[in-house]
């Protein structure tokens, strides 16, 4: 059949000192499960214990061997294989009554062990005495609790005062961000000003050119008139033609004067469009240091958002 589990419990476990082989030596930080199993074809018991991937109890007690208990929650046997003494402390009589009657034993055996344990029972005095301040230690860990349980209680309302905060900023966000919207809409709107600008821009250079063919044009008119000035002074036989060459003259400078006309309108023109360029760069700049304060505000907002998200 094998081992056969039987039960298993919670204890301390202990190992005495193999220097002095006087004193107890805990082998974990805090209870652990104990596991007893009984061997049928061997008619002995195994106790084993492990503390995570830690075997630290791997014990089989024979019916030769003897659990002695030395106090109402602690128990102890000497396992030669392992050339050691284990001890378990239990929460409870119960449980150390149960773990002593696996193999038969009692506190009559105990009584019988010899002499050799009286070092053992002082040292389990100690470990008494110590379990005692144990529970006195565990009254101060309840109050502590208690007072943890305040204060998480205030950190809870805290919290809830927290979160009230939250839902402003996220009302305050909301606004800001129907803000910011408005304001993406007007920047949409200033560059599609902006483009209107570019294309007065492309207009003035196109007059600008106009203007020097005009001018280019005048100059040629110019001198085709001193030209005509020159051969009315030089030929006084062709009077006739002077007469001619007066009235082409006059029409000339009608001409003349008609694309000077023109070139004052043009440059009417032209600074019309200037002036219409600087309104709308002083509007564009009013409405970037506007928008610079805004994202200004919002950056502000943010950094209290993340401040807050911290401080939760």
């Amino acid at each position: 059949m094998g081992e056969q589990p039987i039960f298993t419990t919670r204890a301390h476990v202990f190992q005495i000192d193999p220097n002095t082989k006087k004193n107890w030596m805990p082998a974990s930080k805090q209870a652990v499960t104990v596991s007893y199993f009984y061997d049928v074809t061997r008619n002995s018991y195994r106790i084993i214990s492990v503390d995570g991937a830690k075997v630290i109890i791997n014990s089989t007690i024979t019916p030769n061997m003897t659990f002695t208990k030395t106090s109402q929650k602690f128990g102890q046997w000497a396992d030669s294989r392992a050339n050691t003494v284990f001890g378990l402390g239990f929460s409870s009589e119960q449980q150390l009554t149960k773990a002593s009657s696996v193999n038969g034993t009692d506190d009559e055996k105990a009584s019988h062990a010899g002499p050799a344990n009286t070092h053992l029972k002082s040292e389990n005095d100690k470990l008494k005495i110590a379990l005692t301040q144990s529970a006195a230690n565990v009254k101060k860990w309840e109050i502590e609790l208690q007072t943890l349980r305040e204060s998480n209680a205030r950190l809870t309302t805290a919290l809830q005062e927290s979160a009230a905060s939250v839902e402003q900023w996220k009302r305050q966000f909301s606004i800001c961000r129907d803000e910011n919207d408005r304001l993406r809409n007007k920047i949409d709107e200033l560059e599609e000003q902006c483009s209107e600008i570019n294309r007065e821009k492309e207009k003035n250079t196109q007059l600008k050119r106009r203007i020097e063919e005009l001018e280019a044009e005048l100059r040629e008119k110019e001198t085709e008139l001193k030209d005509l000035r020159k051969q009315s002074e030089i030929i006084p036989q062709l009077m006739s033609e002077c007469e001619y060459v007066s009235e082409k003259l006059e029409a000339a400078e009608r001409d003349n004067q008609n694309l000077e006309d023109k070139v004052r309108s043009l440059k009417t023109d032209i600074e019309e469009s200037k002036y219409r360029q600087r309104h709308l760069k002083v509007e564009l700049k009013s409405f970037l240091e506007v928008l610079d304060g805004k994202i200004d505000d919002l950056h502000d907002f943010r950094r209290g958002l993340s401040k807050l998200g911290t401080d939760n």
